[in-house]
Formats: structure tokens, C-alpha cells, sequence
């Protein structure tokens, strides 16, 4: 269970008390690793230096390219390559591969770790060979998180990566820290996907936590194992917090002894004194096994509420398939529902979440001596790396599995994003994963496709394996193993000594990179024109929009070295006229460039740019990954129209590639649809200046509106690459 209390407080003589002023806030942990990372020299206004970075085969190509089109010459810092989303190389020919070739190429001529396919998830390696105290690490994946290890971590879109290796700083304002206080002990059956469930579900509707900082303490922490920390850890992506960081202990230093690393030990824990913009106290002892039905991991309820009201929920699933996927004629999930019980099709145990030592050790002796059975549920396990594995498989958890008929995959982060695994049309898959957004699973909807995902712990899929399908909490089971605190593993990175190639420092400046095909440079954008005529292409009035509704991942992987290609795929499960819409708009703005005349029977100034636009209650939610914004300009877009970002690396991206994040607090007032236009005067002068708002006249059916659009808390140099076009511009200039 958790409070969440929203006033700032200050952690004083072990307990919270009210905090009338912000004095003290040097006092978090936060405070003390952002401090010595900022080279600002002004502790509001941060711009961040990292320790290492991190991106895998999905992000790398685009992020290298844009580098080196800016001039860099060599990584200057520890920059790790890993290849865990496009691992499987089956679909587009030899595009997943030549992008791995690249890679090491990458790796050998700039002095970079290359880690080939199938050796480990991003996020587990990084926590094995980088994560330390008081370090801060940038990934080009949101669910870059290793704050269990007191290491603070920020995933981002690729050109803020991009900026680190041309030794320019990630800029941010203060961010508020939040103290998570834990206290207790979980329950035998209680994972700690259950524990990250609980806090998704209580903070992302409301907000408590965005873009804020998540510092965990509390005499909670010594009852809870690495493993488990970082299973909580990882999942306050989903709460849209920055960061995360935890106090460290002695499991903390145990851990990295045990890695080879017990030298980056630090002890880290908040000052008396400290002052917090909130505090939101987990009692670990109350939390019950939880479930988050789709389409969101903050959909949350217990699996005991879950089966009290079944009908009633499935029912909701089966209205939110129809309204946010379009697919009208359904089977209900109620279907599912047999005497009483519901029967799920498949479950998957994966990634950086599900896939930790721990997880897979307790589903091997949840389901040891039994048998899943030979009906439709099935059962697939992905260790997180190859040390992972290489242990379970000496101690037997890996042949405990097998014979219980679960499927031991490779270390892949497949599943997660569609790209494994891909349940039945129908079909209701229960993942220790990170995400269950709409098609996030592989499904296809404008195909007739629909299934359906919800977020479950590890400890709880293995009971319902157990019970051959049927929906069941591990707590349920009366012989369920217990979580013990001090629980390590012995780690062996052999795997890693064999195929790795460790290149950080020894840059080879006459390596050639190897190019396939498919791997192409961005195409050219053009300055911020001084008037706009934008017409939008996609109008969503969904609460929230997610990065994959944005930019489909799955299928669409295969394209990310290709940024023309994957522009195709835009919003293609959202809005599929989107492509098509923005393209006509492209061709317009081409037309005006050879001095044709296509300013649509308007009396406009002569340097007025034509472009799109997408119109989107609350855009950017999810991934990290900068497509969902560079497909919209790479088809002519230069603006969102939003109320509000869910995300501060999607508004990031927006900006990073040339196109202007505006807010309008009413925007779902104005009832815009596609083919409504928004003419903007004057303004490449707005953003020459400081202003933060500006007069725009909305067309719709006809008619002339005077509107406001707010630009609010653009730094220059935001404004400065707007201007340019997109970053790399900037650079170039």
C-alpha cells in the first residue's frame, strides 16, 4: 500500500516533517550526484556530464550518424553498444545484421563496447559492469534506470546521447525530488513488480511524480534483494520520473564485490535535514500481488480485487480495445471466464524487468515438479543476460523449467516491444515485462488483430502456469517460496570475455564503418521559415498518447537505420491517413521552395513555410525513442499541439529535431481535426527573441479563430536549434 503526500517536507531526526522553505535540499542524494555531474556552475540551470552511456541496436545507428554529420571524431566516454532489440535478424533481408556490423565497426574506429546478440538486455548489463554509487549513466532507452545501485540514470531520445559525444552537457532545470520511504517486509509471493505496480498505479494519473527525481530510503530497503530493488527501480519509468537513486548497504556493497567491482562501493542515504518536494511512504508488509490490465502498466488493481469483479473489468478492456484500437467486433474477453475462473493464453517472464536472477529462480521453484500442461497456456523465460543464465544453469532452475514445459529463450528484450512472442489473435498474455500499451505486444489491429497483454510478477505468472492457465496470485499457493534480502548470485562473465569487445579508450581511427543498404543519412531540413502555415494531419483526443502509437515498434525496428522508410510507419496503427496527409503537405512545401504558387487562395507574406502538424491531448508517453518525433519531420511536420507532454524526453525530441513544441492548456476545446490549418506570423522572431507565446489564427471549416500558442521554458539554445532545423544542423552551423 501506498500514502502519497504532495507537500514538501524535510527528513529530520528520522521522521518527516513539514518544510515551510526549500533550505536543505542539498541534503538528498540526488543533490549530491547532480551537483558533481553539473558543470553549469549554477546549481538551478544543470548541464549534465555523464559517466557512460548506453544504447542498443534499435538507437546506436541514428545516434552515431548524427555525431559524426556533427564532427565527432572518437567517443569521449565509456560508450556501450548492445544488441538485445533487433537480435532475432528475421525480418527485412540483412537490414538487423548490417546495422550489428556497423556497430562493431562503430565500436573498433570511435573506442567503444560492443555487445553482440543475445549476450545480454541492455539494462542488465549496465547494472552488472557500470551501475555504481554516485555515478550517473545516459541511455538511449527509457527504462534506463539503475538507481538501486545508487547510480542515477535518465533515459532520453538519441540526440541527446548524441550531445555527450560531441562533449556538449544535458541541460535541465533543478528537478524536484520526491522521497519514496519504504517500510516492512513483502510477503511470501509478493515480487517486486507488484511493489512497482502499486506506485505506477498512484502516481501517473495524477503526476505526483513527473519528471522528478524518486529517491527510495527507509528501513524497508535492508529487507529487499538487489535483484528485487532493481525490479522496482526499473519500473518508475512507467510513474514518468526522470530519475531514481536509492540508498546503499551493505547488499549494495556485496553486490559489487561479487561483480568484480566492490571498489565503486559508496555509502549513500539522505542528510538530516533534507528537504523533499514530497514523500510517498510504501508500507512493503500490505502490498498484495497486482495485475495491470490493458492498456497501461497504470491500470492497475490487486489480482485479489481483479477476480472479484472480473466481468466488470473485462468488459472495460473490451470497450477500451473498441474506442483506443478500433477493432469493433471483438470476442469479449469475457470468454474467458470459465466456472468462474479466467484462463489466460500465454505467459512471458523477459527482459530488464522479468528476467533478473531472482525472478527466474523463484519460477523454477514455484513450478518445480510440475507440469504446465498441454492445453493452450504456454510459458517463455528470458534470462537478462548470459551470467544470469550461465548460473541458472548450474544450480538447475534452467532444467527445473524446461521440464516443467516453460521455453528458456536467449537474452532479448523481444517480447517486450513485439518483436517475440507475439500472442494469438484473442489471445490474453501475462508478462513480467515493463509495458502493455495497445499493440505494443506485436498484434496488428488494422489487420482485423487484437490481443491483449497485462503486467503480472514473475512469482504469480509461475503459479498460473502452475495452475495450468488459470489466473493466480502467488500468495494463493501455500507452499510459495519467500524473497530473502541477502539473496546474491555468483557471477561469471565468461560469456562476456568470449564475445564482448571491449574497445572504451582505444579508438581506431582508421577502421572503416561498414554500411549496409539500409543505413542511410538523415535527410536535409531547413531552417525555422519567419511565418508557418501548418496543417494538421492527426487529431487525437485520447487521454494520453504513447510513444508507440506515435511510432509502432515491433515490425518497424528493422527501418530505424532508415529514417525514410520508417517515416512510413508513422502513427500507422493510430491515424492511418497520417503518411499519406503529411506527404501532400511535404509536396506543398516543395512546390513553395521552386516558387509555386500553393498558398490555398491565402493572402500570405511570401517567406511563410508550409508544413504539418499533429494535435495530441498529452503525446510522447513511454519510450525514449527519438523516431517518434524524427518520422514527423522527416514528412514535413514542424510542430505538436498538445496541452500538455507526458514526457520531458518526447518534448525533447520534438525540440532536438527542429520542430516546436507548442502548448495550448484548452487545445481539446478547439475541436481540430485533420485539415484544419494554423497560420503563425512572425514566428522565427519569436524564437530569435524570448518570448514564450504567441497570436496564431486557427482554419477551421472555414472559419478564422484567434488563438494563443505557448512555448513556455525554452533555453536559448532550444530556440537556437529550432531555428537551425533540427540539431544537427545546429552542429553543422
Amino acid at each position: 500500500m501506498i500514502t502519497i503526500n504532495s507537500t514538501p517536507v524535510r527528513w529530520e531526526g528520522g521522521r518527516f516533517v513539514p518544510a515551510e522553505t526549500p533550505q536543505g535540499r542539498e541534503g538528498t542524494m540526488a543533490h549530491g550526484i547532480l551537483m558533481a555531474h553539473n558543470v553549469s556552475g549554477n546549481p538551478d540551470r544543470l548541464a549534465i556530464r555523464f559517466d557512460a552511456m548506453a544504447s542498443h541496436d534499435i538507437t546506436y545507428v541514428g545516434i552515431i550518424q548524427t555525431a559524426r554529420a556533427s564532427g565527432m571524431k572518437e567517443f569521449p566516454l565509456p560508450y556501450v553498444l548492445t544488441n538485445c532489440h533487433n537480435s532475432l535478424c528475421a525480418v527485412g533481408g540483412t537490414i538487423n545484421e548490417d546495422d550489428h556490423v556497423f556497430g562493431l565497426s562503430a565500436a573498433k574506429k570511435y573506442g567503444g563496447e560492443f555487445v553482440p546478440a543475445h549476450q545480454a538486455v541492455i539494462h542488465s548489463y549496465m547494472r552488472e559492469r557500470y551501475a555504481a554509487p554516485s555515478r550517473m549513466i545516459l541511455g538511449s532507452d527509457s527504462h534506463t534506470r539503475y538507481g538501486a545501485y545508487g547510480c542515477m540514470a535518465i533515459g532520453e531520445g538519441g540526440p541527446e546521447l548524441a550531445r555527450q559525444l560531441l562533449k556538449k552537457t544535458y541541460d535541465i532545470t533543478y528537478p524536484k525530488v520526491i522521497a519514496v520511504y519504504l517500510t516492512g517486509t513483502p510477503r511470501p509471493g509478493v515480487g517486486p513488480q507488484d511493489v512497482a505496480l502499486e506506485l505506477v498505479g498512484g502516481t501517473f494519473k495524477n503526476g505526483a511524480v513527473k519528471n522528478a527525481v524518486m529517491e527510495f530510503f527507509g528501513p524497508g530497503v535492508a529487507n529487499l534483494s538487489m535483484d528485487y530493488r532493481a525490479g522496482i527501480d526499473v519500473m518508475t519509468t512507467e510513474t514518468t520520473c526522470l530519475s531514481s537513486v536509492w540508498q546503499t548497504d551493505g547488499q549494495t556493497k556485496t553486490a559489487l564485490t561479487l561483480l568484480g567491482r566492490g571498489d565503486a562501493y559508496q555509502e549513500l542515504s539522505p542528510a538530516d535535514g533534507a528537504y523533499y518536494d514530497g514523500v510517498i511512504t510504501v508500507e512493503l508488509d500490505k502490498v498484495e500481488p497486482m495485475i495491470a490490465l490493458p492498456f497501461h502498466p497504470s491500470n492497475t488493481f490487486t489480482i485479489r480485487e481483479f477476480k472479484a469483479n472480473m466481468a466488470d473489468l473485462l468488459h472495460q478492456a473490451d470497450v477500451d480495445a473498441a474506442e483506443q484500437l478500433g477493432v469493433k467486433n471483438a470476442p469479449s474477453l469475457a470468454n474467458k471466464i470459465v466456472d468462474g475462473q479466467f484462463h489466460v493464453d500465454q505467459g512471458v517472464i523477459a527482459g530488464c524487468s522479468g528476467g533478473t536472477y531472482q525472478n527466474l529462480k523463484r519460477t523454477a521453484e514455484i513450478l518445480r515438479g510440475t507440469a504446465i500442461g498441454s492445453d493452450a497456456f504456454w510459458l517463455s523465460c528470458y534470462p537478462g543476460s548470459m551470467p544470469i543464465n550461465l548460473e541458472l544453469t548450474k544450480n538447475g532452475c534452467i532444467a527445473d523449467l524446461m521440464a516443467s514445459g516453460a521455453s528458456i529463450r536467449s537474452c532479448f528484450c523481444g517480447p517486450c516491444f513485439g518483436a517475440g512472442d507475439v500472442p494469438a489473435n484473442g489471445a490474453f498474455s501475462i508478462r513480467h515485462s515493463t509495458r502493455n500499451f495497445p499493440n505494443r505486444e506485436g498484434s496488428k489491429p488494422g489487420d482485423g488483430q487484437i490481443s491483449y497483454v497485462a503486467l503480472m510478477d514473475a512469482r504469480s505468472i509461475a503459479a498460473t502456469a502452475r495452475m495450468g492457465g488459470v489466473l493466480t496470485g502467488a500468495d494463493e499457493l501455500p507452499d510459495i517460496p519467500a524473497d530473502q534480502p541477502d539473496e546474491q548470485w555468483r557471477y561469471d562473465d565468461s560469456a562476456y570475455k568470449s564475445r564482448v569487445y571491449f574497445g572504451v579508450g582505444r579508438p581506431q581511427p582508421d577502421t572503416e564503418l561498414v554500411f549496409g543498404p539500409n543505413i542511410t543519412d538523415w535527410p536535409q531540413q531547413i531552417p525555422l521559415p519567419e511565418n508557418l502555415l501548418l496543417t494538421c494531419c492527426a487529431a487525437i483526443y485520447d487521454p494520453v498518447t504513447t510513444t508507440d502509437e506515435l511510432i509502432p515498434s515491433g515490425e518497424t525496428s528493422s527501418y530505424r537505420s532508415n529514417p525514410i522508410k520508417l517515416s512510413q510507419f508513422a502513427l500507422s496503427r493510430k491515424c492511418p491517413n497520417y503518411v499519406a496527409a503529411a506527404n501532400a503537405v511535404k509536396n506543398m512545401e516543395a512546390m513553395r521552395q521552386r516558387g509555386e504558387d500553393v498558398a490555398f487562395g491565402l493572402d500570405l507574406p511570401a517567406n511563410t513555410g508550409i508544413g504539418s502538424f499533429i494535435m495530441a491531448l498529452k503525446p510522447g508517453d513511454g519510450s525514449a525513442r527519438e523516431q517518434a518525433a524524427s518520422c514527423q519531420r522527416v514528412l514535413g511536420g514542424c510542430a505538436n499541439l498538445a496541452a500538455e507532454y507526458a514526457t520531458k524526453r518526447y518534448r525533447s525530441n520534438v525540440i532536438n529535431w527542429g520542430m516546436l513544441p507548442f502548448i495550448a492548456e484548452d487545445v481539446k476545446d478547439w475541436d481540430i481535426q485533420e485539415g484544419d490549418r494554423l497560420y503563425i506570423p512572425g514566428i522565427r522572431a519569436l524564437l530569435e527573441g524570448d518570448g514564450e507565446e504567441i497570436d496564431a489564427v486557427l482554419l477551421h471549416h472555414s472559419i478564422e479563430t484567434p488563438v494563443k500558442l505557448k512555448l513556455p521554458g525554452l533555453t536559448r539554445e532550444e530556440r537556437d536549434i529550432i531555428l537551425a532545423g533540427c540539431l544537427i544542423n545546429y552542429y553543422a552551423k
